[in-house]
């Protein structure tokens, strides 16, 4: 996975409702999970490269993402 794939998908995740929704429901899952959503939207990346990337992003970034914080079994915050 590129750095480039990481931010595009958060972007895509800040500017899509249906993708926000997606993480939402799967608040409880591991990082699996979300990759498996990543790959659906198109975009390819690791789900050991989103858990070091998590560690990576500033607060502001996972606020922006879609408003607030879930845990997606990696104690990530994407979305509310």
């Amino acid at each position: 996975m590129s750095e480039e794939q990481l931010k595009a998908f958060l972007e895509a995740v800040k500017a899509d409702a249906g993708l926000q929704e997606k993480i939402k429901a799967a608040a409880d899952a591991d990082a699996d999970a979300v990759v498996t959503i990543a790959k659906a939207a198109g975009f390819v990346i690791s789900a050991e490269e989103l858990k070091k990337s998590q560690a990576e992003l500033s607060d502001e970034e996972l606020e922006g993402v879609a408003g607030g914080t879930i845990s997606i079994g990696l104690s990530c915050g994407w979305c509310a």
